[in-house]
């Protein structure tokens, strides 16, 4: 299969990207639990994140918003201390804050998120990875509108490798087989 240069050989990574990676995901936890896990692979290899996914999903109760909302400073010293997820203090109190702005907004997340392409996955049709940007005038309005609705950990760079992820926008390059399957 011919695959995105950035793939590599890791099979982790390799089922990441044949399966995952710019396929549109509409749950609004799914959405929730992409940004989050965006905001701790910021400074680190989104590999690291891959391999510790599980670890995230048992330590937050499967990223579901309300009942992270409601966590506070015993679940923060708790999850500082689980080696089975990256332990940021910074990282994990955003996402309980994240959580609170999410249960705070007036519109459904998804509806909120998927606005800023208009419902559809962009198709830039890139030809080779240095054409991918690392940030688009799209991914810094919705960083931007993230921001003022309370989210941390959401700055325009962030947000468009969560778009990526979430397939707002097809990035894998043309040559790639996913880019058909996906346009």
């Amino acid at each position: 299969m011919s695959r995105c240069d950035w793939v590599g050989n890791d099979p982790l990574y390799i089922a990441y990207h044949d399966t995952e990676w710019g396929v549109p995901e509409r749950d609004p936890v799914r959405l929730f639990e992409c940004l989050c896990l965006e905001g701790f692979q910021s400074g680190l290899s989104w590999i690291t994140i891959l391999r510790k996914r599980e670890g995230f999903r048992a330590a937050f109760a499967g990223f579901d918003p309300e009942t992270l909302a409601g966590w506070g400073a015993p679940e923060i010293d708790r999850l500082v201390a689980d080696p089975g997820i990256v332990r940021h203090r910074g990282k994990i109190e955003a996402t309980l804050g994240n959580a609170r702005a999410y249960r705070a907004m007036d519109e459904p997340f998804s509806d909120f998120i998927w606005s800023f392409v208009d419902g559809d996955p962009l198709q830039p049709a890139r030809t080779d990875i240095s054409d991918v940007p690392a940030k688009t005038d799209t991914s810094t309005a919705l960083s931007k509108a993230l921001k003022s609705k309370g989210f941390k950990f959401c700055g325009p760079t962030t947000v468009y490798a969560f778009m990526q992820a979430v397939g707002m926008v097809n990035d894998h390059v043309v040559r790639c087989e996913r880019y058909e399957a996906l346009a």
